[in-house]
């Protein structure tokens, strides 16, 4: 398991940010600082989730109302692969998806339906979703950020 501290989330916090700004045009949040930042991405109404680069990429970053949704602690919800945030059978939709953000650089207004830890579905509305880029130009994921959901 790798711990979190407080150096990593601000800086995954910023590739987040500038990662989106980038590719949209636009601002996730407005903040002064980044402590500020993580804790304003961390605590926004909007839920916010990333993976890694892994073959079969695994979750490494879900804000409060991520992890609400999924109802999931962060030591789970950073430990399970992506592809399992979705439905068996949406999870090839949602990988043909992926793999168009992945050309493209990022999609907005997606839609799909998920499923919680305890089997709730629920479907995300006007979802973005990016890659993730660091200052050197290096691929280091993707992010999705979507502001409303639908409980099924």
């Amino acid at each position: 398991m790798r711990v979190v501290d407080g150096e990593w989330l601000e800086r995954h916090s910023r590739l987040l940010m500038d990662s989106y700004l980038n590719l949209t045009g636009k601002s996730l949040i407005v903040a002064e600082s980044e402590p500020r930042a993580a804790e304003l991405l961390y605590e926004a109404p909007f839920a916010l989730l990333s993976h890694g680069t892994e073959s079969d990429p695994v979750l490494n970053y879900g804000n409060r109302t991520a992890l609400s949704l999924w109802e999931m602690s962060w030591k789970t919800f950073t430990e399970m692969p992506s592809r399992l945030t979705a439905e068996p059978l949406e999870q090839s939709v949602r990988e043909a998806f992926m793999e168009n953000v992945r050309q493209k650089g990022y999609s907005d207004g997606y839609e799909g339906v998920r499923i919680s830890g305890s089997g709730k579905r629920f479907r995300i509305e006007q979802a973005v979703v990016w890659n993730l880029i660091d200052e050197k130009g290096v691929y280091r994921g993707q992010a999705a950020m979507f502001p409303s959901w639908t409980w099924l």
